[in-house]
């Protein structure tokens, strides 16, 4: 049996932001949607087996439509739910059976808006993940500012976390199923992780400049740019 690491693409959200009319991972960029170009990224990394594409069921013809013309990989699409974190306990229970029997050890979790993640960041997260258990790709940025209620703090050095997230399997899909029978909503993964799995060791590991996720209008021709200039 091969071992190996298996990735999920989360395909949820809107276009309301970035004023699109349309869920945004599936705007035109740079002669693909952008969900293509994130779903292959993934699947073409070396060490990734299976890959799960997590997709809203009203995005179904979007679905067909990439799937036929535009990514160059074979992938699992699966429903998601009314949360990211429902949608990623669908993923991974996609996966449970191979999980299971050990036949995938790490679990990459990815947002689709994140077209322009390059193979050594994927490299270095599953690395560190099944060297320790877990990792999070994170920026230090000093342009930041903490909200809290109605104060606003100057601006202060934070990590602005990333996509993908590794953590060794098992244990993932073991804290996602126990906060699903206790109604724990975690703010990402990884805090779900802390939460249910304590004894998994979740690593930082240096994030990628480049690895902008789309959220505004501008986003989109950044990447564009980007996408372009390979």
């Amino acid at each position: 049996m091969r071992v190996g690491a298996a990735a999920l693409v989360l395909a949820g959200g809107s276009g309301s932001r970035v004023g699109a009319d349309r869920n945004k991972v599936y705007l035109p960029v740079a002669g693909r949607s952008v969900l293509a170009w994130s779903v292959d990224a993934l699947a073409g990394a070396p060490g990734v087996g299976p890959v799960v594409l997590v997709v809203r069921p009203e995005d179904h013809g979007h679905v067909r439509r990439l799937l036929d013309h535009e990514v160059d990989h074979a992938v699992e699409v699966v429903d998601g739910g009314a949360t990211r974190q429902a949608s990623e306990l669908a993923g991974l229970r996609a996966l449970a059976g191979r999980i299971g029997s050990g036949e995938v050890d790490v679990v990459l979790v990815h947002d689709g808006a994140r077209p322009l993640v390059g193979p050594a960041l994927v490299a270095e997260v599953l690395r560190v993940a099944r060297a320790s258990g877990g990792a999070v790709p994170g920026l230090v940025r000093s342009d930041l500012a903490v909200a809290d209620g109605a104060t606003l703090s100057a601006p202060v050095r934070l990590t602005a976390v990333q996509t993908p997230q590794g953590f060794r399997a098992a244990p993932l899909l073991a804290a996602y199923e126990r906060a699903a029978a206790e109604g724990f909503a975690g703010t990402d993964t990884a805090s779900c992780v802390e939460r249910f799995a304590p004894g998994l060791a979740v690593h930082g590991v240096a994030g990628d400049p480049r690895n902008i996720k789309i959220t505004y209008p501008h986003d989109v021709d950044v990447v564009a740019g980007a996408l372009r200039a390979r």
